[in-house]
Formats: structure tokens, sequence, C-alpha cells
């Protein structure tokens, strides 16, 4: 573990929590589950009704608690949602970028930014990172969970349905509400230890039949790596009138795994017609390829004062993260290497720096018979660049080797104002309830340039007289053309009725309009119905449409690179839609993803046995999406016909790709008491799931070129349809007797297809299965002790081919819905008090 120094604010968050003036014993938790339990049940995602039980929703909701975030090795909340939720998918991608650092997840095999994600019932601002390259999720800006930490949570609320209606944009998968604690007395400190202790094999590249040097025909590793230690806790404070104030902070430090290949290329320059001698001694497993070194501080306050006529109430947090990954190893002989520098090659780190705040402030009160709710929220999320052990090769020996390579930011302003009453209709069952409010958003986003040394060209040779790529290696610096600074506005207006038509048939319907200043309006509707048939069986469905707006980053995100053919110098950029060559190669302004999604369920109480099956279908048009690189010959040509000198091509984002998704998740849940063996809480979940595209973008200046090129090509096709698996299915076992607790997971990860742009080179990922133990015991009424494995049988995906790993750096598929870092290992001490 490397030597780390506490932030600060660790150790005054620390001191105040153990402070003993502050120390107020905790009731048992046998004595307060039952209670918690019934608290637990309650949602408030998915409805504006007071009070309604997740078991007499009219759509599937989830209720993931505080014990299950905190019953696994990992402290990620993206993580342990993957494995509670049937239908919730986070793969670990390596060597993408700045995805290594913000991974983005997937709910319902959609885009990562097709799930709306709230916080206190209250829009959470999105990552200012946009996915570019090729992992699942490539070209979505969605929201970083892993800023939120375990610590300060209370529940998270999974709605497993489109919501656009109830709560706009993006709602088309499903909303994610997390729900933060509100304690005003107690609180916990918890200490977590692990590491990766791992084995892999992997196939390997024979070296060329002179070399001097050898590799097996496969290599067996084993590995402990990944060390991690998780310092947490939270604290809750009395404040006037039954008032509350809770103090969450985190401090994590994580080591880098990694799990590449070994390299059996050549590494030296040739010494006259003979190989280098340190061909046989240098390093060959050389990548970074795996979970990236991160340091991560956060710090979450939410409070609530009571007073004599309402409730004012607010939160606020606050993330600090440096994390570094690698990118690919630059061999010594490497064009792109600068041997005075970097004698024996280089490997280029990528080190971003993400600071993440947010705040909100509001006031809930009563007039007449209206309930009144009144916000503002604010979050920002900035993502600034550093790249290490790399080096600017058209500068030459006098590189350096370190660069400020600039970076983005996006920020978010919501204000809200509802109101929620209720009226009666004689032929009803129960009263109506009706919400209604305004929602009005302010969005900023905005790319700031590198210092020029990490872009610029500064004009040193290649050996054969050539010129040479410009700027930092791996990553080339934003430039100051690349720099924006955009804002656009939405408002908002909604209405929601609900209400039991009859005893035992429950009806919702909504209705939604937006204006954006940007791309225009949008009007979304919802209708959704339960029908008890008895006491035992429940039947539901829902109909409606919904939207997702295009996102500031997808409309504005721009980067440059510049690539010699022939030659001749070509800048190869991401072009903002509004770019003059991208227009030219038919790019028009960014509009709405459109989707009509259909549910349809039953609930099943039989006795202590609760079961719920729900199918799902949601047909997507216009989906923005990133555009192949378009860097064809016939592409210069053309636009050199346009006076754009100079310009080797690119990519942009574009409406025009359709899909239909459809599934079935299944949920079941039975607790089981017993008289000496203690309680067994037994959760089943499976999800099947496929999508299908139905249309690619096209645009006529691209049509007319002989041959055209692919806009939306194969491998991004297949991604959609087959790059999530087909199915997942989960069983889950919590155990507890007296003082002692245990939790069992195994999870089925179904088959998965890597594509590639020929068919014959498609990898299939074999479905598998991992299996997670934590074994817990009550030393005290205040402290506990775990120890667990997740993983437990160190499965990997299926190593690729040797035709499939050309560096040897790769041997493992991004696409992996459960990464490929193998066993962990974990240790954990909780203290309450």
């Amino acid at each position: 573990m490397r030597s780390a120094a506490l932030h600060p604010l660790v150790l005054a968050i620390s001191a105040a929590l153990l402070n003993p003036a502050f120390v107020v014993l905790a009731q048992s938790n046998d004595n307060r589950s039952a209670d918690d339990e019934k608290i637990e049940q309650i949602v408030v995602t998915g409805t504006r009704v007071a009070g309604r039980s997740v078991d007499d929703t009219a759509v599937p909701i989830d209720i993931v608690g505080v014990e299950a975030l905190e019953r696994s090795g990992s402290t990620e909340l993206n993580q342990v949602l993957s494995v509670a939720l049937p239908s919730f998918n986070f793969p670990r991608p390596g060597l993408a970028d700045g995805t290594d650092t913000i991974r983005p997840a997937t709910l319902r095999g959609l885009g990562p930014d097709q799930t709306l994600v709230l916080v206190n019932s209250k829009r959470r601002h999105a990552a200012s990172l946009v996915n570019v390259n090729g992992t699942i999720g490539r070209g979505s800006s969605a929201v970083d969970l892993n800023t939120i930490p375990t610590a300060a949570i209370r529940s998270v609320e999974v709605l497993r349905d489109g919501a656009s209606a109830q709560y706009g944009s993006d709602a088309i998968a499903g909303v994610i509400n997390v729900r933060l604690r509100e304690a005003s007395e107690g609180g916990n400190v918890t200490l977590s230890y692990g590491y990766r202790d791992s084995a892999y094999t992997v196939p390997t590249t024979p070296p060329p039949a002179n070399a001097t040097w050898s590799a097996p025909a496969e290599i067996k590793r084993s590995v402990n790596d990944g060390e991690t230690i998780n310092l947490s806790g939270w604290k809750g404070f009395a404040l006037p009138g039954n008032g509350y104030l809770t103090l969450a902070a985190e401090f994590k430090d994580a080591e880098r795994t990694e799990r590449g290949g070994y390299d059996h290329r050549q590494q030296y320059p040739l010494v006259g017609d003979e190989y280098d001698p340190r061909e046989q001694t240098i390093e060959r497993f050389n990548a970074w390829y795996g979970e990236p070194e991160l340091q991560q501080f956060t710090l979450f306050a939410n409070a609530g004062l009571m007073l004599d006529s309402g409730k004012l109430y607010g939160w606020a947090s606050f993330q600090d993260r440096s994390a570094r990954s690698g990118g690919f190893y630059r061999r010594a002989l490497d064009d792109r290497n600068v041997i005075e520098v970097h004698p024996d090659g280089f490997l280029p780190i990528i080190a971003p720096e993400v600071t993440d705040t947010s705040f909100a402030v509001g006031y809930e009160w009563d007039i007449a018979d209206w309930s009144m709710d009144a916000s503002v929220v604010y979050g920002m999320n900035e993502m600034a660049f550093t790249i290490e052990n790399t080096v600017n090769r058209s500068i030459g020996p006098t590189s350096k080797t370190e660069f400020d390579a600039g970076g983005f930011d996006y920020d978010q302003w919501v204000f809200n104002f509802s109101g929620v009453t209720s009226f009666d209709i004689a032929s009803f069952a129960s009263p109506v309830n009706m919400a209604t409010g305004i929602e009005i958003r302010r969005e900023g986003y905005s790319i700031f340039a590198g210092e020029p040394d990490s872009y610029r060209n500064g004009g040193v040779l290649l050996p054969n007289g050539n010129p040479t790529q410009s700027g930092s290696q791996v990553f080339p610096g934003f430039r100051p053309a690349n720099a924006v600074d955009e804002n656009r506005r939405a408002i908002g207006v909604y209405i929601d009725l609900e209400a039991n038509i009859t005893d035992n048939l429950l009806g919702s319907v909504a209705l939604r309009a937006e204006d954006y200043s940007d791309f225009g309006n949008n009007v979304t509707g919802k209708l959704a119905l339960r029908y008890d048939v008895n006491e035992s069986v429940g039947l539901r469905g829902s109909v409606q449409n919904g939207f997702r707006a295009p996102s500031l980053q997808q409309q504005y995100f721009t980067s440059t690179s510049t690539n010699f053919i022939d030659g001749v110098p070509f800048d190869i950029t991401t072009f903002p839609v509004n770019n003059p060559a991208a227009i030219a190669l038919g790019a028009t302004p960014l509009d709405a993803e459109e989707s009509v999604n259909f549910s349809l369920g039953a609930v099943f109480r039989l006795g202590d046995l609760t079961l719920t099956i729900d199918g799902y279908r949601i047909d997507i048009d216009d989906r923005i999406v990133l555009s192949e690189n378009l860097t064809q010959a016939n592409v210069r040509a053309y636009l050199e016909s346009l006076g754009l000198i100079g310009i080797g091509g690119g990519r942009f984002f574009i409406n025009g790709v359709d899909t239909e998704t459809q599934g079935v998740d299944i949920v079941a849940n039975y607790p089981v008491f017993t008289d000496h063996s203690g309680r067994f809480d037994l959760t089943l979940v499976a999800n099947f799931n496929s999508t299908d595209v139905t249309r690619t973008p096209q645009t006529a200046e691209l049509s007319a070129l002989d041959p055209a090129p692919e806009l939306f090509g194969r491998v991004n096709v297949l991604t959609y349809e087959k790059g999530n698996p087909k199915s997942k299915l989960g069983a889950h076992v919590n155990w507890s007797r007296d003082r002692f607790g245990a939790t069992f997971r195994a999870t089925r990860y179904g088959e998965v297809l890597t594509p590639n742009a020929s068919a014959a080179n498609d990898f299939t990922l074999d479905a598998k299965t991992l299996l997670d133990i934590e074994a817990r015991y009550q030393m005290t009424d205040n402290i506990k002790l775990a120890l667990g494995a997740d993983n437990l049988l160190d499965e990997y995906p299926d190593a690729f081919p040797v035709n499939l790993n050309g560096t040897g750096n790769t041997p493992f598929s991004n696409y992996s819905p459960y990464g490929r870092s193998g066993r962990l290992v974990y240790g954990r001490v909780s203290y309450d008090f």
C-alpha cells in the first residue's frame, strides 16, 4: 500500500464522530430491525401519494436498504446496486481514458444517461465526462453514483419503469432515488480493508522465430494487488424542534489492479542486425489494465429543521477524487517515443482530478388543503487531466514528461415549486391525490485548454524526415480552439393524479410539458393501473411516452489530435454539431430522444412469500450516438473541395438510431424464521433482456460519396444489441442468529458479445456465476466485525485469443459485466454509538 496522508478533513470528521460528548448507545440491531423494515417499505419514488407501500404501487419499485449496501466488499454504490438489482449492470472498463475514473452503469440494457438519478427526490447533476471510447455507454454522459458514499444513505429506491411524465428528461429506463440519512442522534464509524487475491491464465503470442526471448503458450499469474482502505462514518446531531443534522464522511485509498498479458513484441531498435540484449530482461507485463489507482474524500451533510409553519431542509456534498490509470504502452522503438527521454519505452499515465460539489435548500409548508414544497438545488462536476510519464514526440529530447492537458466542467441549477392536495369524486373509492408543479433548470458546460506543450507541434521530425504527432502522448491536451462555455435553460410543468377508482383498482395518470432553450419543447404522458384480484394477487401495467434531451456534453464536446498522412498534417476532431466540418458531413442540431414504454406485471403475496414478475417493452427513436471516425480518403477530399483544408475527418454526435428493448424482471423475497437456527432472508432476482437496432443514421452528404462511409457501424450496433448480458440471475441469502450473521450471494451473468468490425473476429463471453460470502459477528452492542470475499471462486471472463490481443496488453474484454479483477478478500470493523 502506498503511503497516503489522510485528508485533513478526514481527521477532523473522525474526531467529531468519535467525540465522547456525542456518543449515544445504540439499541441492538434485533430490536430495531422490525421498525426499520416497516419504514423502508414506504416509497416516495414513482408516486406522490404520502405513505404508499412498495407492495401497493402500480409500477415496479425496488428498495435497497442500508444493510444491503453495507454487506459487500465494495464501497462503490454502482457496484453494490449491480449485485442487488436484477437489471442493473456496472462493467468496469480499462484503458479507456477518463472512463476508467468515471464509469457508467446501465439499467435494462439502455444507455447510462437514460436513467434519471435523484437525491431526496430532487434531480442530481450529471458528470462532466462524456464517454467517447469503445466501452458500454459510448457517447453518454451520466450521473456518477460513486460520488455518494454509502455512509450518507438511508436507502435507494429504484423505479424500474419510465417516468418522464413525472420527472422529466432522462427517465426512460427508470429512476434511481437516493434517500439520505435523517438522524438526529447516534452514529457509526467503519474501517474496511480489502485486496485482490487472484490468479488468471491467458494465452500468449509466440515471439518472432529468431527472437532471443521466449514466451510460453499461455501465462499463469498469481496476483495480490488492489489494496483498498476505506474509512467512513456518520453522526446525527439534534437541531431545535425535533430537527436533525446528519454528517457523513468517507476516505478511500485504493491501489491499482493489473490484469495485462505478456507483451511478446520486440521492444528495442536493432543493434546492427541483432536484437538488443535487453530484450531478454525487460519486464513484459508492461500494461496497467485493471482498476485505477485512486484517492477519494467525500463529505455529505443532510439537515432538516422543524419550524412553526413548516420544515426547512437542505443538504450539501463535496468530493475530491484523484485517479491514475494507464494508456497503451509505448515501446522503446515506437515512433511515438523519444528514446533519449524514455530509453526503455514508457507507460503513459492519465491522472484526472475530479471535483464534485452540490447543495440544496428547500422549504415545506401547508396552506389550506395543499402541501407545498419549494427548493433550489445546485450541482457541479469538474474533471481536470494531468498526463504523467509521457512525452510530446514533436518537441524531441527537450520534451517534458508531465502535462496539464485541460479538462471540462458541468453545472446545474434546479428550482422546484410544487403542491399536493386531494379532492373527492363520489364514485371513487378514495380521494384523488393531485400533485402539480413547475421546474426551472439552468445547465452550463465548459471546456478549458491545457498548457501549450500538451497540444502543440514542436516541429521535430522522425528519423525518416516525416513529421510526428502533436501533443502529449496518449492524451493530447485540449486546445484553445476547443474551449467552449455554453448554457441552456429548461422549464417544465406537470400534473399527476392518483386514486383508488374502486377498492381493487388503483389508477394513476401524469402529464408533463417542457420547453428547452436549445432543441424546443416536449410533452409526455403516463397511465398506470393496478388491479388487486384478491389479497394475494395483483396485476399492474403502464403505458407512457418519454424523452431524453440532448446533453450539453453531447452538443459541445470537442477535442483534436493531429495525425500525419503521407507526411501531411491533418486534424482529427470530435466535432460539436455546429462546427462547419460537421455540418458539411451532415450534422444537424441535436433533438430529443423519444420513447414509448409498455409494462405489464403481477404481484403475488403468498404468506411470507412476495413474488413480482414484470415484463416491459421500450421503443426509442432518434437515440443520440457518437458517429464512427470518418477519416477515409474520400471524406478528406470532400472536405477539401468545400475549402475545409487540413481537416482529416473526425466524428460527431447525431440522432438517428432506433431501438426496441424488451424483457422481464422477476423478484422473489421469502423470510424463514426458525426456533434454533435463526432467521433466513431469501431473495431471488432475474432479468431477461434483449435489444434490437431497427434503424441507423445516414446523411445525404455522406451517402453521396463512393463508397459511402458508415455513420454507425457493425461494432456499435452489436454493442447495443449484445453488449449487455442476455440474462442475469441472482440468489441472495441473509442469515442472522443472536450475535452472528452471514450473507451469501450467487450472481449468474449471461452471455455477452464483444463485437468486431469483422464478424469472423466476434468474441463471445460465456455465462459465468460469481459467488460472494460474508460472515459477521457482533462483538458488543457497539462493535461488529465482518470477513468476506466477493467473487469467491475467482471467476474471470473468457480470455481473448491471441489474434484479438495483438499487443498482449488487453487479454480480457471491456464488455465483461463484472470486470476482470478476480477475487476480493476483505475485512470490516464498525463501531456504533
